[in-house]
Protein backbone atom coordinates (compact mmCIF):
# COMPACT_ATOMS: atom_id res chain seq x y z
CA UNK A 1 0.00 0.00 0.00
CA UNK A 2 1.54 3.36 -1.37
CA UNK A 3 -0.03 6.58 -1.23
CA UNK A 4 2.07 9.00 -3.72
CA UNK A 5 2.29 12.74 -1.68
CA UNK A 6 3.16 15.64 -4.12
CA UNK A 7 6.71 15.44 -2.16
CA UNK A 8 7.86 12.99 -4.70
CA UNK A 9 7.41 14.80 -7.58
CA UNK A 10 10.89 16.35 -8.31
CA UNK A 11 13.04 13.96 -6.72
CA UNK A 12 16.52 15.07 -7.13
CA UNK A 13 18.40 11.75 -7.86
CA UNK A 14 21.86 10.43 -6.79
CA UNK A 15 22.33 11.33 -3.02
CA UNK A 16 20.58 8.30 -1.05
CA UNK A 17 17.12 9.47 1.00
CA UNK A 18 17.52 9.86 4.52
CA UNK A 19 15.46 8.89 7.84
CA UNK A 20 14.67 13.09 8.07
CA UNK A 21 13.40 12.60 4.62
CA UNK A 22 11.18 9.46 5.50
CA UNK A 23 9.72 11.30 8.53
CA UNK A 24 8.89 13.90 6.61
CA UNK A 25 7.23 12.01 3.81
CA UNK A 26 5.27 9.80 6.20
CA UNK A 27 3.76 12.98 7.53
CA UNK A 28 2.45 14.03 4.73
CA UNK A 29 0.77 10.82 3.01
CA UNK A 30 -1.03 10.56 6.46
CA UNK A 31 -1.54 13.69 6.12
CA UNK A 32 -3.39 13.47 3.26
CA UNK A 33 -4.97 9.79 2.98
CA UNK A 34 -5.87 9.31 6.69
CA UNK A 35 -4.13 5.68 6.37
CA UNK A 36 -3.23 3.89 9.17
CA UNK A 37 0.84 4.76 10.23
CA UNK A 38 2.32 1.29 10.75
CA UNK A 39 1.41 0.03 7.24
CA UNK A 40 1.66 3.70 5.35
CA UNK A 41 5.35 4.09 7.68
CA UNK A 42 6.23 0.06 6.54
CA UNK A 43 5.63 0.94 2.59
CA UNK A 44 7.17 4.82 2.67
CA UNK A 45 10.35 3.06 4.12
CA UNK A 46 10.47 0.40 1.65
CA UNK A 47 9.94 2.44 -1.03
CA UNK A 48 13.27 4.62 -0.33
CA UNK A 49 15.07 1.39 1.05
CA UNK A 50 15.58 3.06 4.96
CA UNK A 51 16.94 0.08 6.92
CA UNK A 52 18.12 -0.72 10.43
CA UNK A 53 18.94 2.39 12.71
CA UNK A 54 17.90 5.07 10.04
CA UNK A 55 14.56 3.12 10.13
CA UNK A 56 14.50 3.50 13.41
CA UNK A 57 15.00 6.68 13.88
CA UNK A 58 12.95 7.70 10.94
CA UNK A 59 9.89 6.00 13.36
CA UNK A 60 11.26 7.99 16.30
CA UNK A 61 10.93 11.06 14.45
CA UNK A 62 7.46 10.69 13.07
CA UNK A 63 5.51 9.20 16.62
CA UNK A 64 7.72 11.52 18.18
CA UNK A 65 6.16 14.37 15.65
CA UNK A 66 2.79 13.13 15.97
CA UNK A 67 2.40 13.46 20.03
CA UNK A 68 4.03 16.66 20.06
CA UNK A 69 2.31 18.76 16.88
CA UNK A 70 0.61 21.07 18.77
CA UNK A 71 3.53 22.26 20.73
CA UNK A 72 5.78 22.29 17.33
CA UNK A 73 2.95 24.08 15.35
CA UNK A 74 3.44 26.94 17.74
CA UNK A 75 6.81 26.51 18.18
CA UNK A 76 6.86 26.92 13.96
CA UNK A 77 4.35 30.15 14.55
CA UNK A 78 6.85 31.50 16.80
CA UNK A 79 9.65 31.12 13.89
CA UNK A 80 8.02 31.48 10.79
CA UNK A 81 6.80 35.03 9.59
CA UNK A 82 4.40 32.98 7.08
CA UNK A 83 1.53 30.70 9.19
CA UNK A 84 2.03 26.75 9.70
CA UNK A 85 -1.23 26.30 7.82
CA UNK A 86 -0.57 28.15 4.37
CA UNK A 87 3.10 26.21 4.61
CA UNK A 88 3.85 23.26 1.40
CA UNK A 89 3.12 20.09 3.18
CA UNK A 90 6.37 18.46 2.31
CA UNK A 91 7.88 21.98 4.01
CA UNK A 92 5.62 21.95 6.94
CA UNK A 93 6.82 18.26 7.67
CA UNK A 94 10.06 18.64 7.26
CA UNK A 95 10.34 21.53 9.76
CA UNK A 96 7.91 19.49 12.36
CA UNK A 97 10.92 17.11 11.93
CA UNK A 98 13.58 19.45 12.51
CA UNK A 99 12.09 21.38 15.48
CA UNK A 100 11.33 17.88 16.93
CA UNK A 101 14.58 16.91 17.24
CA UNK A 102 15.80 20.20 18.40
CA UNK A 103 13.84 20.52 21.33
CA UNK A 104 12.57 16.88 22.44
CA UNK A 105 15.56 14.93 21.76
CA UNK A 106 19.01 15.24 23.28
CA UNK A 107 21.59 12.98 21.38
CA UNK A 108 21.14 14.58 18.04
CA UNK A 109 24.02 17.26 16.86
CA UNK A 110 21.57 20.87 15.94
CA UNK A 111 24.15 21.24 13.44
CA UNK A 112 22.25 17.17 11.98
CA UNK A 113 19.52 18.20 12.21
CA UNK A 114 19.64 21.44 10.19
CA UNK A 115 21.43 19.93 7.76
CA UNK A 116 19.63 16.97 6.72
CA UNK A 117 16.42 18.87 7.06
CA UNK A 118 18.07 20.98 4.37
CA UNK A 119 19.05 18.36 2.37
CA UNK A 120 15.65 16.80 2.55
CA UNK A 121 14.34 19.85 0.89
CA UNK A 122 17.06 19.85 -2.02
CA UNK A 123 16.13 16.39 -2.33
CA UNK A 124 12.41 16.61 -2.64
CA UNK A 125 12.41 20.68 -4.58
CA UNK A 126 15.70 20.89 -6.97
CA UNK A 127 16.00 24.11 -8.08
CA UNK A 128 13.77 25.83 -5.74
CA UNK A 129 15.05 28.03 -2.97
CA UNK A 130 12.71 26.18 -0.14
CA UNK A 131 15.56 25.26 1.53
CA UNK A 132 16.64 28.64 2.36
CA UNK A 133 14.08 28.99 4.25
CA UNK A 134 13.95 25.90 6.41
CA UNK A 135 17.33 26.78 6.78
CA UNK A 136 16.82 29.91 8.22
CA UNK A 137 13.93 29.26 10.31
CA UNK A 138 15.84 26.38 12.30
CA UNK A 139 19.31 28.43 12.54
CA UNK A 140 16.75 31.05 14.34
CA UNK A 141 15.35 28.08 16.59
CA UNK A 142 18.55 27.07 17.54
CA UNK A 143 19.80 30.73 18.30
CA UNK A 144 16.86 31.51 20.23
CA UNK A 145 16.57 28.18 21.93
CA UNK A 146 16.89 29.68 25.44
CA UNK A 147 13.69 32.15 24.99
CA UNK A 148 11.25 29.72 23.15
CA UNK A 149 9.28 27.56 25.50
CA UNK A 150 9.82 23.80 26.09
CA UNK A 151 8.01 20.54 25.29
CA UNK A 152 6.88 20.51 28.97
CA UNK A 153 6.41 24.42 28.97
CA UNK A 154 3.02 26.17 28.64
CA UNK A 155 1.30 28.41 26.55
CA UNK A 156 1.80 32.26 27.46
CA UNK A 157 -2.00 32.19 28.80
CA UNK A 158 -0.75 29.14 31.05
CA UNK A 159 -2.63 26.70 29.18
CA UNK A 160 -1.09 23.02 28.28
CA UNK A 161 -0.08 22.24 25.15
CA UNK A 162 -2.60 18.98 25.17
CA UNK A 163 -1.30 17.70 21.47
CA UNK A 164 -4.73 16.22 21.04
CA UNK A 165 -7.45 17.59 18.81
CA UNK A 166 -10.00 20.10 20.67
CA UNK A 167 -13.17 17.97 19.90
CA UNK A 168 -11.41 15.15 21.80
CA UNK A 169 -10.46 16.83 24.82
CA UNK A 170 -13.68 18.72 25.33
CA UNK A 171 -15.31 15.21 25.35
CA UNK A 172 -12.83 14.14 27.98
CA UNK A 173 -13.73 17.22 30.45
CA UNK A 174 -17.26 15.80 30.30
CA UNK A 175 -16.43 12.80 31.05
CA UNK A 176 -13.70 12.62 33.29
CA UNK A 177 -12.99 16.64 34.31
CA UNK A 178 -10.31 18.77 33.29
CA UNK A 179 -7.78 17.52 35.16
CA UNK A 180 -7.84 14.02 34.20
CA UNK A 181 -8.59 15.11 30.75
CA UNK A 182 -4.97 16.83 30.95
CA UNK A 183 -3.42 13.70 32.72
CA UNK A 184 -4.32 11.76 30.10
CA UNK A 185 -2.81 13.94 27.42
CA UNK A 186 -0.19 13.93 29.29
CA UNK A 187 0.69 10.68 29.36
CA UNK A 188 -0.35 10.28 25.62
CA UNK A 189 2.28 12.58 24.81
CA UNK A 190 4.97 10.27 26.31
CA UNK A 191 7.09 7.08 24.75
CA UNK A 192 4.87 4.42 26.03
CA UNK A 193 6.73 1.44 27.57
CA UNK A 194 7.48 -2.58 25.90
CA UNK A 195 5.14 -4.64 27.80
CA UNK A 196 5.95 -8.94 27.43
CA UNK A 197 3.57 -11.31 28.35
CA UNK A 198 6.01 -14.32 29.49
CA UNK A 199 4.78 -18.03 28.12
CA UNK A 200 4.89 -19.78 31.19
CA UNK A 201 4.57 -22.59 29.63
CA UNK A 202 7.99 -22.34 28.03
CA UNK A 203 9.63 -20.43 30.46
CA UNK A 204 9.36 -18.95 34.00
CA UNK A 205 8.65 -14.94 34.52
CA UNK A 206 12.09 -15.44 37.08
CA UNK A 207 14.07 -17.14 35.03
CA UNK A 208 13.60 -14.68 31.67
CA UNK A 209 13.56 -11.86 34.07
CA UNK A 210 17.42 -12.65 35.38
CA UNK A 211 17.61 -13.64 31.84
CA UNK A 212 16.89 -9.68 30.77
CA UNK A 213 18.91 -8.67 33.65
CA UNK A 214 22.13 -10.40 32.93
CA UNK A 215 21.89 -9.08 29.52
CA UNK A 216 22.17 -5.43 30.43
CA UNK A 217 17.69 -5.44 29.62
CA UNK A 218 16.54 -3.27 32.41
CA UNK A 219 13.43 -5.31 32.86
CA UNK A 220 10.73 -5.50 35.77
CA UNK A 221 7.78 -7.30 36.80
CA UNK A 222 4.44 -5.69 35.50
CA UNK A 223 2.12 -4.06 38.35
CA UNK A 224 -1.28 -5.89 37.42
CA UNK A 225 -0.92 -8.71 35.29
CA UNK A 226 0.76 -11.92 37.01
CA UNK A 227 2.87 -12.72 34.37
CA UNK A 228 4.01 -9.34 32.42
CA UNK A 229 7.80 -7.76 31.89
CA UNK A 230 8.24 -4.27 31.20
CA UNK A 231 11.05 -2.70 29.71
CA UNK A 232 11.83 0.29 30.52
CA UNK A 233 13.33 2.14 27.56
CA UNK A 234 13.90 -0.44 25.28
CA UNK A 235 14.74 0.85 21.90
CA UNK A 236 15.66 -2.78 19.50
CA UNK A 237 13.84 -4.75 17.85
CA UNK A 238 11.22 -7.35 19.51
CA UNK A 239 12.96 -10.00 17.39
CA UNK A 240 16.27 -9.33 18.71
CA UNK A 241 15.10 -10.00 22.79
CA UNK A 242 16.19 -13.24 24.06
CA UNK A 243 13.83 -16.05 23.59
CA UNK A 244 11.76 -14.54 20.88
CA UNK A 245 12.37 -17.83 18.54
CA UNK A 246 11.96 -19.92 20.93
CA UNK A 247 8.89 -18.78 22.24
CA UNK A 248 9.46 -17.40 25.37
CA UNK A 249 7.15 -14.15 25.29
CA UNK A 250 4.59 -12.25 23.31
CA UNK A 251 4.64 -8.10 23.62
CA UNK A 252 0.90 -7.61 24.96
CA UNK A 253 0.01 -4.86 27.13
CA UNK A 254 -1.34 -5.30 31.00
CA UNK A 255 -4.88 -4.03 30.24
CA UNK A 256 -5.16 -6.89 27.60
CA UNK A 257 -3.44 -9.83 29.46
CA UNK A 258 -5.98 -9.07 32.22
CA UNK A 259 -9.24 -8.93 29.87
CA UNK A 260 -8.18 -12.55 28.87
CA UNK A 261 -8.44 -14.08 32.72
CA UNK A 262 -12.11 -12.56 32.66
CA UNK A 263 -12.65 -15.67 30.42
CA UNK A 264 -11.70 -17.85 34.13
CA UNK A 265 -12.20 -20.07 35.25
CA UNK A 266 -10.80 -22.05 32.57
CA UNK A 267 -12.46 -25.63 31.60
CA UNK A 268 -10.49 -28.49 31.54
CA UNK A 269 -12.06 -30.11 28.51
CA UNK A 270 -13.95 -26.78 27.92
CA UNK A 271 -13.98 -24.90 24.20
CA UNK A 272 -13.40 -21.45 24.24
CA UNK A 273 -13.39 -19.19 20.90
CA UNK A 274 -11.63 -15.91 20.65
CA UNK A 275 -13.71 -14.09 18.02
CA UNK A 276 -11.71 -10.89 16.73
CA UNK A 277 -8.55 -12.75 16.84
CA UNK A 278 -6.05 -10.04 15.15
CA UNK A 279 -2.58 -11.20 15.82
CA UNK A 280 -3.40 -14.46 18.23
CA UNK A 281 -2.07 -12.01 21.40
CA UNK A 282 -5.26 -12.71 23.22
CA UNK A 283 -5.79 -16.52 21.13
CA UNK A 284 -2.17 -17.17 22.66
CA UNK A 285 -2.95 -16.39 26.41
CA UNK A 286 -5.56 -18.56 26.32
CA UNK A 287 -3.41 -21.13 25.43
CA UNK A 288 -1.33 -20.59 27.95
CA UNK A 289 -3.94 -20.62 30.34
CA UNK A 290 -5.38 -23.82 29.66
CA UNK A 291 -4.64 -27.62 29.24
CA UNK A 292 -4.03 -29.56 25.97
CA UNK A 293 -7.18 -31.15 26.43
CA UNK A 294 -9.17 -27.85 26.57
CA UNK A 295 -10.58 -26.85 22.73
CA UNK A 296 -9.40 -23.32 21.14
CA UNK A 297 -10.61 -21.79 17.94
CA UNK A 298 -10.03 -18.20 16.85
CA UNK A 299 -11.73 -16.31 13.90
CA UNK A 300 -10.28 -13.60 11.74
CA UNK A 301 -11.21 -12.53 8.24
CA UNK A 302 -8.05 -10.38 7.46
CA UNK A 303 -5.47 -12.34 5.12
CA UNK A 304 -2.39 -10.06 6.48
CA UNK A 305 -3.05 -11.17 10.69
CA UNK A 306 -4.26 -14.45 9.85
CA UNK A 307 -0.52 -15.07 8.28
CA UNK A 308 1.47 -13.78 11.44
CA UNK A 309 -1.07 -15.43 13.41
CA UNK A 310 0.18 -18.94 11.91
CA UNK A 311 3.85 -17.17 12.56
CA UNK A 312 3.00 -16.09 16.61
CA UNK A 313 0.93 -19.92 16.55
CA UNK A 314 4.11 -21.73 15.93
CA UNK A 315 6.79 -19.82 17.25
CA UNK A 316 4.50 -19.93 20.92
CA UNK A 317 2.70 -23.40 20.42
CA UNK A 318 4.38 -25.42 18.26
CA UNK A 319 2.51 -28.26 20.32
CA UNK A 320 -0.92 -26.79 20.31
CA UNK A 321 -3.71 -27.34 17.34
CA UNK A 322 -5.43 -24.22 17.73
CA UNK A 323 -8.11 -23.86 14.71
CA UNK A 324 -7.96 -20.52 12.74
CA UNK A 325 -11.23 -19.82 10.40
CA UNK A 326 -10.36 -17.21 7.85
CA UNK A 327 -13.52 -15.76 7.60
CA UNK A 328 -16.18 -12.84 9.03
CA UNK A 329 -17.54 -13.90 12.42
CA UNK A 330 -21.11 -13.70 10.75
CA UNK A 331 -20.32 -16.53 8.85
CA UNK A 332 -18.33 -18.53 11.74
CA UNK A 333 -21.52 -18.10 13.90
CA UNK A 334 -23.95 -19.11 10.52
CA UNK A 335 -22.00 -22.32 10.06
CA UNK A 336 -21.02 -23.19 13.41
CA UNK A 337 -22.57 -25.89 15.44
CA UNK A 338 -20.49 -25.89 18.45
CA UNK A 339 -20.93 -23.64 21.51
CA UNK A 340 -18.44 -22.42 23.65
CA UNK A 341 -17.84 -22.10 27.26
CA UNK A 342 -16.05 -19.02 26.78
CA UNK A 343 -16.01 -16.62 23.86
CA UNK A 344 -13.87 -13.59 23.86
CA UNK A 345 -14.42 -10.32 21.26
CA UNK A 346 -12.18 -7.78 21.40
CA UNK A 347 -14.38 -5.41 18.66
CA UNK A 348 -12.64 -3.11 16.40
CA UNK A 349 -12.76 0.25 17.92
CA UNK A 350 -11.49 3.69 17.92
CA UNK A 351 -8.74 3.18 19.66
CA UNK A 352 -8.61 6.40 21.61
CA UNK A 353 -7.37 4.43 24.91
CA UNK A 354 -4.13 3.29 22.28
CA UNK A 355 -3.46 7.13 21.55
CA UNK A 356 -0.05 6.63 23.54
CA UNK A 357 1.08 4.10 21.27
CA UNK A 358 -0.73 5.11 17.83
CA UNK A 359 -0.11 8.23 17.46
CA UNK A 360 -1.85 9.22 14.50
CA UNK A 361 -5.39 7.81 16.04
CA UNK A 362 -5.75 11.41 17.69
CA UNK A 363 -5.52 13.62 14.72
CA UNK A 364 -7.64 10.85 12.26
CA UNK A 365 -10.65 10.20 13.99
CA UNK A 366 -13.81 12.05 13.80
CA UNK A 367 -16.82 12.45 16.47
CA UNK A 368 -18.87 10.42 13.74
CA UNK A 369 -16.41 7.71 14.01
CA UNK A 370 -17.97 6.60 17.79
CA UNK A 371 -21.21 5.68 16.50
CA UNK A 372 -19.92 4.20 13.57
CA UNK A 373 -18.15 1.46 15.66
CA UNK A 374 -20.93 1.26 17.86
CA UNK A 375 -23.04 -0.16 15.07
CA UNK A 376 -20.07 -2.70 14.11
CA UNK A 377 -19.48 -3.26 17.61
CA UNK A 378 -23.29 -4.20 18.11
CA UNK A 379 -23.43 -7.02 15.72
CA UNK A 380 -20.56 -8.49 16.81
CA UNK A 381 -21.37 -9.09 20.26
CA UNK A 382 -24.54 -10.26 18.76
CA UNK A 383 -23.59 -13.05 16.68
CA UNK A 384 -20.67 -13.84 19.55
CA UNK A 385 -23.06 -14.12 22.09
CA UNK A 386 -25.27 -16.97 19.56
CA UNK A 387 -21.98 -18.91 20.57
CA UNK A 388 -22.04 -19.25 24.45
CA UNK A 389 -23.15 -22.39 25.85
CA UNK A 390 -25.36 -22.58 29.24
CA UNK A 391 -23.47 -21.41 32.00
CA UNK A 392 -20.61 -20.11 29.70
CA UNK A 393 -18.67 -16.70 29.89
CA UNK A 394 -18.80 -13.91 27.17
CA UNK A 395 -16.38 -11.00 27.27
CA UNK A 396 -16.53 -7.90 25.44
CA UNK A 397 -13.61 -5.67 25.39
CA UNK A 398 -12.27 -2.40 23.20
CA UNK A 399 -9.29 -0.51 23.91
CA UNK A 400 -11.28 2.81 23.72
CA UNK A 401 -12.27 5.34 26.57
CA UNK A 402 -15.52 6.12 25.10
CA UNK A 403 -19.20 5.31 25.99
CA UNK A 404 -20.29 4.73 22.96
CA UNK A 405 -18.41 2.24 22.03
CA UNK A 406 -18.09 0.52 25.76
CA UNK A 407 -20.87 0.61 28.28
CA UNK A 408 -23.25 1.61 25.90
CA UNK A 409 -23.12 -1.30 23.80
CA UNK A 410 -23.16 -3.67 26.45
CA UNK A 411 -26.13 -2.19 28.34
CA UNK A 412 -27.78 -2.67 25.18
CA UNK A 413 -27.14 -5.93 24.62
CA UNK A 414 -27.98 -6.89 28.23
CA UNK A 415 -31.34 -4.83 27.73
CA UNK A 416 -31.52 -7.25 24.47
CA UNK A 417 -30.79 -10.56 25.78
CA UNK A 418 -32.20 -11.21 29.66
CA UNK A 419 -30.55 -14.76 29.21
CA UNK A 420 -27.14 -13.01 30.13
CA UNK A 421 -26.29 -11.30 33.46
CA UNK A 422 -23.36 -8.52 33.77
CA UNK A 423 -21.11 -10.28 36.71
CA UNK A 424 -18.57 -8.38 38.57
CA UNK A 425 -14.79 -8.40 37.06
CA UNK A 426 -13.53 -7.35 40.43
CA UNK A 427 -14.09 -11.92 40.93
CA UNK A 428 -11.50 -13.13 38.51
CA UNK A 429 -8.77 -10.62 38.02
CA UNK A 430 -5.82 -9.77 40.32
CA UNK A 431 -6.27 -7.33 43.55
CA UNK A 432 -3.82 -5.05 42.31
CA UNK A 433 -6.29 -4.51 38.88
CA UNK A 434 -9.27 -4.00 41.41
CA UNK A 435 -8.72 -0.29 41.27
CA UNK A 436 -9.52 -0.11 37.86
CA UNK A 437 -13.44 -1.75 38.19
CA UNK A 438 -16.13 0.55 37.58
CA UNK A 439 -19.62 -0.33 37.60
CA UNK A 440 -18.54 -4.14 37.87
CA UNK A 441 -16.74 -3.42 34.45
CA UNK A 442 -12.85 -3.30 33.97
CA UNK A 443 -11.97 0.44 32.68
CA UNK A 444 -8.07 1.59 33.33
CA UNK A 445 -7.60 4.61 32.07
CA UNK A 446 -3.95 5.65 30.24
CA UNK A 447 -0.94 5.40 32.48
CA UNK A 448 2.65 5.16 32.21
CA UNK A 449 1.75 1.59 33.35
CA UNK A 450 -1.16 0.65 31.54
CA UNK A 451 -3.44 1.50 28.36
CA UNK A 452 -6.70 2.08 28.56
CA UNK A 453 -8.81 -0.17 27.62
CA UNK A 454 -13.26 -1.39 28.66
CA UNK A 455 -13.89 -4.80 29.35
CA UNK A 456 -17.21 -6.43 30.65
CA UNK A 457 -17.63 -10.35 31.58
CA UNK A 458 -21.33 -11.84 30.95
CA UNK A 459 -22.14 -15.26 32.15
CA UNK A 460 -25.29 -17.10 30.02
CA UNK A 461 -27.88 -17.96 32.66
CA UNK A 462 -29.18 -22.41 32.88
Amino acid sequence: MTTKSRATGNIAKGTPFSSRYAAAETLVRLQQSKLPLKPLFDSVTLEYQITGAERGLAMNLVYGVLRRREYLNHLLSLLARKPFQQLEPFIHATLLVGLYQLFCLDRIPESAAVNEAVNAVKKARPGSHLHGFVNGVLRSATRQKEQLPGPQDRYPDRRPFLNHPGWLTKRWIKQYGRQEMERICAVNSLEPQLVLRVNTGTVSKEHYLKQLNQLGINATSGSYAPDSVVLWDFQGAVTALPGYQEGYFQVQDEAAQLATLLLAPFKESGSYLDCCAGLGGKTGHICQLTQNTTEVVAVEPEKHRQNLFHENMVRLFPDRNVALYPMPLEQFARDSESKFSGVLIDAPCSGTGVIGRHPDIRWNRKKSDFKRYQQTQSKLIELASQLVAEDGILVYATCSLEPEENRQVVDHFLLEHPEFVLCDCRDTLPEPAAKFIEDKCFCPRPSSSIDGFFAARMQRKN
